[in-house]
């Protein structure tokens, strides 16, 4: 399993739905829900286009570092 809580701690406080977020992405909202509880790998460029709508940096959405901030 993957460990993807800021996947959905993101959404929420950005307030979208699971359906939002994977329509925004081209893919279905049951596989957008594996990928936040874990069940499913999300591919990366996924958590780039996830980085950028929320406007963090993707080590803070892997849940490597609390620093948000973006180094690009």
């Amino acid at each position: 399993m993957y460990n993807y809580q800021r996947l959905k701690d993101c959404r929420e406080d950005n307030d979208y739905t699971q359906t939002e977020i994977a329509k925004l992405l081209g893919t279905y909202q049951t596989h957008y829900s594996k990928y936040e509880r874990g069940e499913r790998e999300l591919p990366m460029h996924l958590f780039i286009e996830l980085a950028k709508l929320y406007d963090v940096s993707l080590d803070y959405l892997a849940g490597l570092t609390n620093d948000k901030r973006k180094f690009w």
